[in-house]
């Protein structure tokens, strides 16, 4: 005999609801700003003759896809749950992440191939626009990147428009020093090695979007939660024997979900103090560790000789 209980921190939905509807609005701003200047820019690179230019321009392309992907999951994921979509649409916020992450890969193998290009036969640069749109640039992701910072940094969404800005910014902080060598030394392979500082800096933020994403499609638990501390606290709780099938995994940002079989003594099932000890499982959960939901399977000692049976 077992009993299945679940709990849900009250007002998880609700803060998550006012996180969305401010997000919304942080990343239509952002997106506006970037539209506009990477039309100009484009426009610039092409008579410039600058990769590095246009190397920011594919990376900014790359930027207002992330931010329009990043605003079209933040409405899936406040679609409720219904049907077989026992979770919602949650998870769209964690593959818009794992797609930024791919993007940001693929842009840096194209702009590699293109710099080295450039670096064995460099071609001619006007290192005035150069500066110019940069600084220009500076300016406009400064201006989106202290946007979108206002955001919910905890989700996983956001953080992977953010990483897009970021590196944007520090990009055109490259691109920049490019300029200005161009201009006083006539350096113009400048133009390429700053393109490869920007490459660089976009594997490092695909590195991490894909690592946190994947973390969560694969259903790993939190990386800052450890299963033995959990099981720990809960075996301090009286009359509890054991704790196994224990998972803990995240269906979205700032959404860990824990589930776990808990033994009993036999007693507990025949006085009905069952249903307190559940509230006391609980309370150890929610004083240690920020879990939004839980679900326990309460058993009896003698279940143990079934449990082999249904989980080998």
């Amino acid at each position: 005999m077992s009993e299945h209980h679940d709990h849900d921190h009250g007002g998880h939905d609700g803060h998550g609801h006012d996180h969305a509807q401010s997000d919304e609005g942080h990343l239509r701003i952002a997106l506006g700003l970037l539209v506009a200047f990477m039309l100009a820019e484009v426009v610039v690179a092409i008579a410039a003759g600058s990769l590095v230019l246009l190397s920011d321009a594919g990376h900014m392309l790359s930027d207002v896809g992330a931010l329009a992907a990043a605003l079209w999951a933040l409405r899936l994921a406040r679609r409720p749950a219904e049907g077989a979509w026992t979770y919602g649409w949650k998870r769209a916020e964690i593959l818009s992440a794992a797609g930024n992450g791919v993007t940001l890969l693929v842009v840096s193998g194209v702009v590699s191939y293109e710099a080295i290009r450039r670096l064995v036969h460099p071609p001619a640069v006007s290192g005035l626009p150069v500066l110019l749109v940069a600084l220009v640039g500076v300016a406009v992701n400064i201006a989106a990147t202290w946007i979108l910072a206002r955001g919910n940094r905890d989700s996983l969404n956001i953080k992977g428009a953010f990483a897009h800005l970021l590196t944007d910014l520090y990009g055109f902080i490259g691109t920049v020093i490019a300029g200005i060598v161009i201009l006083t030394t006539g350096f113009t392979r400048a133009d390429a090695i700053a393109s490869l500082v920007v490459v660089a800096l976009m594997l490092h933020a695909s590195w991490g979007l894909l690592r946190d994403s994947g973390r969560v499609l694969l259903e790993a638990a939190p990386a800052h939660i450890d299963l033995d501390d959990i099981r720990a606290h809960l075996l301090e709780v009286e009359h509890v024997q054991d704790v196994h099938d224990l998972h803990v995994w995240t269906v979205t940002s700032s959404l860990p979900t824990l589930s776990a079989h808990v033994v009993l003594d036999d007693e507990c099932f025949h006085d009905g103090h069952a249903p307190e000890l559940l509230d006391e499982l609980q309370a150890c959960l929610g004083e240690h560790f920020d879990l939004a939901h839980s679900t326990f399977q309460l058993e009896r000692a003698a279940h143990a000789g079934h449990e082999n049976e249904m989980h080998p």
